[in-house]
């Protein structure tokens, strides 16, 4: 498509990380040094087939005032889920702008106190040992397919109050919802997702008991309870944001323990900063990017934005800042940085403390069951580079 009349020549530059589709065998964060040359905001073309481009803010503090600025940008119908299907929700509390946003919160934010997850935390850690003591025996495993996509979905469903058995469909769509390049798959599992999810929501109207569904659905807000599209926002936002996020965290994780056996020693030797060493690695390995759409004209580090622009918020930049992180291409476990990769501001991940959770019991348990793992010999790694950024597979062995 044409460059927009407002976009300045001199401030488009080419970008690896597309909408949706791409994919590299190039370890995903070489490639952002070279970004960190460009002006501070600039214009990416191709991202998507039917859109112009989309401006990208590469630094931390960018990122920051932008999550910050709900006057001038706007994260409602972003992910175009339920529109792609006909369908009026939006993902909750994700897709809400103020007022209603904070509102949300307020009703969700008591489920995911770190109290409340807490109480899950033996069930977590009992999916997780016992599915690495499956794998030890053989020696090897695809880590994302085998371990990492597997164990947040028992966790979902376990919070849901789903059946386990339920854990292989869940997987199904999970990949065709996130992963698919075309269309049409896509839209087949969103209508397959929400018609499970409306089925549950209206089972805990009959059959409430102590699990998020049935929170949600006894929950209120300015007196009324959820409708039915609401309900159906809020599942969903648990199904995306809980599952394909923290499974490519994971897989980020383990992939640098793989090839950094001196990490993952150091690790093995000092297991309770494995939480420090979490952190570190989401800045480094930085998986996320949202969308903005700018609502009102603006300007940006100088730059003019638009309304209906949109604003691409990546994570993985802004954790590669060198204004932010000196010396950001090294991964250093005593760091503990300040990074916005669970978001920043009034749109801070609302399971930020389950994911944490997750990833920390997964990375306990995998180096107290598996000896010492590294990538199979010569194998060659792909990454999505897309919204989500981490291995499309991870051959380890031990």
């Amino acid at each position: 498509m044409a460059l927009p009349d407002h976009v300045p020549a001199d401030l488009v530059r080419p970008y690896p990380f597309k909408l949706r589709g791409a994919r590299s065998s190039v370890l995903p964060r070489t490639m952002i040094p070279e970004i960190h040359t460009y002006p501070p905001i600039f214009w990416a073309q191709d991202m998507h087939p039917m859109l112009p481009g989309a401006w990208i803010p590469r630094s931390q503090a960018a990122l920051q005032a932008i999550y910050m600025d709900t006057e001038h940008f706007t994260v409602k119908g972003t992910s175009g889920f339920g529109q792609m299907i006909g369908q009026e929700w939006y993902s909750i509390p994700h897709e809400s702008d103020p007022p209603l946003h904070s509102k949300y919160r307020m009703l969700l934010n008591p489920m995911f106190a770190p109290k409340h997850i807490a109480r899950l935390e033996d069930h977590m850690r009992q999916f997780a040992r016992s599915r690495l003591e499956e794998l030890r025996p053989r020696g090897t495993c695809d880590f994302v397919a085998d371990f990492a996509f597997e164990f947040p979905i028992r966790v979902f469903l376990e919070l849901m109050g789903m059946p386990q058995e339920d854990m292989a469909t869940f997987l199904e769509w999970e990949h065709a919802i996130l992963r698919s390049s075309e269309q049409e798959p896509v839209a087949e599992a969103l209508r397959k997702i929400t018609d499970y999810l409306n089925a549950q929501c209206e089972d805990r109207r009959a059959n409430p008991r102590g699990d998020l569904i049935s929170l949600a659905v006894e929950g209120e807000i300015d007196g009324r309870k959820l409708t039915r599209d609401e309900l159906t926002g809020f599942c969903f936002n648990l199904f995306v944001g809980g599952l394909d996020t923290v499974s490519t965290n994971m897989s980020n994780q383990f992939r640098h323990l793989a090839e950094n056996p001196e990490d993952q020693a150091w690790l093995r030797a000092n297991p309770e900063r494995i939480g420090d060493a979490i952190d570190e690695l989401m800045r480094a390995y930085a998986a996320v990017t949202t969308i903005r759409l700018c609502t009102k004209d603006t300007v940006v580090d100088g730059v003019q934005i638009k309304a209906f622009d949109l604003v691409l918020m990546p994570t993985h930049l802004a954790g590669n800042d060198p204004e932010a992180f000196p010396e950001p291409e090294k991964v250093d476990f005593a760091r503990k940085p300040r990074h916005v990769s669970f978001g920043y501001g009034p749109h801070l991940c609302i399971g930020m403390h389950l994911a944490r959770r997750e990833m920390r019991i997964a990375m306990e348990e995998a180096l107290s069951v598996l000896p010492d793992f590294r990538i199979a010999e010569g194998a060659e790694i792909e990454s999505f580079c897309s919204g989500i950024i981490g291995p499309t597979e991870l051959p380890l062995v031990w």
